[in-house]
């Protein structure tokens, strides 16, 4: 998935919904409208730093797939 636009610097986005992390360089075309849908809510979240360990820190976790794709890529 190409970055958002106001966010294009930005590779984690987390939904404040569900405390989910997403990571939008590795996110599979089949799953973009669940960003869609998270910023028509408006309920998203970038991190400062922009890294998965202050996604981590602040209580967010990867999104399933993706934790379920690095760990089988390990």
């Amino acid at each position: 998935m190409k970055r958002l636009g106001k966010f294009e610097h930005n590779r984690y986005v987390g939904d404040k919904r569900t405390q989910v992390v997403y990571d939008i360089d590795e996110l599979a075309a089949e799953d973009e409208p669940l960003i869609e849908e998270l910023l028509a809510a408006e309920t998203f979240l970038c991190f400062g730093p922009d890294t998965l360990a202050e996604a981590r820190n602040r209580g967010y976790r990867l999104f399933k797939k993706q934790r379920v794709a690095a760990a089988t890529s390990d």
